[in-house]
Order: C-alpha cells, then structure tokens, then sequence
C-alpha cells in the first residue's frame, strides 16, 4: 500500500515508527481488560497506534488532517466497521455527550492547543496524549515545579507522566524526546463546584507575580494575618516562590484562605 513517504513541517507531523512505544501508548490509553467505550485519536498519521487502539475500544473516531493519508487510512481499516477514519482537524470536532477517552501522537506544536479541547469537554474521562517530554515534565511536576496550568485544572484533572518514547523513535526524528501525558478527570472533584471560582481567583492571584514569591502575590489581595496563618497550615517558607508549591498544598492553602 502506497504511503506519502514525507511527513508535513506545516502540520509538525513526526510519524510513530516505533511498534513497542506505540504498544506502549495504546497500553496505557486502554489499560482495563474491558474495552474503552469511545476513543478519539488525534493526528490517526500512518495508522501505526490506530492499530494497536482499535481492539481495545468498542468505537474508535481516528482524525486525521492530512488529506494525503486519509484514503490510505480509511482503506487500512476498512475490514473493521467500528473503527472511523475522520479527514478533519480534531481541534474543530464537537466533544460527544458521553463519556469517551482521547489518544494520540500529537503535533508538538499543537500540543497546547489539544490539551486545552480535552480540558474544556465535560465528557472527557482521560487522555493519553505524546507531546514532547519537556512539556510533558513541565506539566506533571516533573521537574520538582508546578504550571499555572496544572495547579488551576487539579481539583477536577489529576496529571501525570506516565512513560518516555526517545527521539529516534520517530520519522523523521525530531530534535527531542518525547513523552506520555496522562490527564484523568477525578470522578469526585476535590473543590465543590460552588467553591471553583474561589479556587481559580486564588491561584490566578498566586501566579500574578510578585518577584515569583507567593506570599507576596496573595497578600495583594488577603490580609497578611490569614496568609501567613495559611502558610503555616500548609507547612510553606514564607519566601517559597510560586512554582515550587505542589497542587496538594495549595489546596490546604484554599481550605484556610477560600474565596
């Protein structure tokens, strides 16, 4: 079957060549002998993960920009009727009413941009997304600090990097590694819902910066009084700078502060 042998620079298109890291991928996107209800991949490329996805969902939705793989894609998977070849943008696709997982290889320089569509689609029970690795470290806390990001979206999503595919398993090979973003969403949120607009303007002030000290950045708007009554709840140095504040902790620091 013939294949476009060069992966497109517009659409930052790096192919997953690698059988066992795609394995790897698919392992984790449907870890439960019980087949996922609905996944969507993003970014289907050649088919390589498409593959290893389909026996472990009941309904794949596989997307695919590329209007040069589409035919040899849909002519791939065309013994297997519950498998949906899709020659649209992901990004443009209407989240489903129930609930469903997403997969992918995902264009680096889309990354942010999947990330934000799974975060915003209520149904979303989790998504195992290949970015590159310093993302993927970034957003997880790997690096022993924590994003804006992550801390705002944990009360409902809990991140986590879950593996490591090094560069070369890739074509063409990109200039780094890449890594495996678990984003789960909680079943039971760990802010009610009534409190997550208290939530969001706390951590919103804490990451306003003020010389990256959190102290200083909430006392902009709290009394110094319960700031410091709250860091010492939490356990924190006054002069901790904000990044270094895991999720955990701030949810200590909202118990004390709330809205």
């Amino acid at each position: 079957m013939a294949r476009p042998s060069r992966a497109s620079r517009a659409l930052s298109q790096n192919f997953l060549a690698d059988r066992a890291a795609a394995g790897q991928l698919a392992r984790l996107a449907a870890p439960h002998r019980r087949p996922v209800p609905l996944l969507l991949e993003v970014g289907a490329g050649q088919g390589a993960l498409t593959e290893l996805l389909a026996p472990r969902c009941r309904s794949l939705l596989a997307y695919e920009i590329d209007p040069r793989l589409v035919p040899a894609l849909r002519a791939r998977f065309a013994g297997t009727p519950h498998v949906r070849v899709l020659g649209e943008d992901f990004l443009r696709a209407r989240a489903p009413r129930t609930p469903f997982s997403v997969a992918g290889n995902v264009p680096f320089s889309r990354t942010a941009d999947v990330v934000d569509w799974c975060l915003r689609a209520p149904h979303l029970t989790d998504a195992t997304l290949l970015t590159q690795l310093e993302y993927a470290r970034k957003r997880t806390g790997d690096y022993g600090s924590w994003t804006r990001l992550t801390v705002l979206t944990w009360p409902r999503h809990e991140w986590r990097l879950a593996g490591r595919v090094g560069r070369h398993s890739f074509r063409p090979v990109p200039r780094v590694d890449g890594g495996i973003v678990r984003i789960e969403r909680r079943r039971t949120p760990l802010v009610a819902p009534g409190a997550y607009a208290g939530w969001r303007e706390l951590v919103e002030l804490g990451f306003s910066g003020v010389g990256g000290s959190l102290n200083a950045s909430l006392r902009r708007a709290r009394p110094r009084r319960r700031v410091d009554a709250a860091f010492r709840a939490a356990g924190l140095d006054r002069d901790v700078l904000v990044g270094e504040v895991p999720p955990w902790t701030w949810l200590r620091l909202h118990e004390v502060l709330g809205s």
